[in-house]
């Protein structure tokens, strides 16, 4: 039944965002040391989750291509398909191609971040021919 009070700014009706599922599926992928079974996903994702619902976020990402599996036992074990890195990248990239101002976000985002990040992202786009870059985008100043 419809509950009005959750209409309200700022109520919760105790259901996740759209994503955050599948947010917190990668994520604990991407912390794992190799390919986890649902089980496992399960054990490390926080709260009280249902087995088959880790099951069916982790058959979505799979359907999606963001996981490859193999069989383990009378399932299967995933991993990501991609690093953690070029998955960033590629959802950054999606925002930033879906913006109606492609400058208006670079130049917020650039103003919003750290001077060490900065300092990082200058280095990155000075290319590895300028004195300053130092080769490895995770190397400090």
């Amino acid at each position: 039944m419809h509950d009005p009070k959750n209409d309200e700014p700022g109520a919760t009706s105790g259901r996740r965002a759209r994503g955050e599922l599948e947010s917190g599926v990668l994520a604990a992928l991407y912390g794992a040391d190799g390919p986890q079974t649902a089980r496992q996903v399960k054990d490390r994702l926080p709260g009280d989750l249902a087995y088959t619902t880790v099951l069916t976020i982790l058959s979505r990402l799979y359907d999606k291509g963001m996981l490859v599996r193999h069989r383990a036992g009378r399932g299967y074990a995933y991993a990501p398909a991609r690093d953690e890195a070029t998955h960033t990248a590629e959802r950054m990239r999606s925002l930033l191609e879906h913006g109606s101002d492609r400058e208006a976000v670079l130049a917020r985002f650039v103003s919003e971040l750290s001077e060490q990040d900065e300092q990082l992202l200058q280095r990155l786009l000075s290319g590895p021919d300028d004195p300053q870059h130092t080769g490895r985008a995770d190397e400090g100043p």
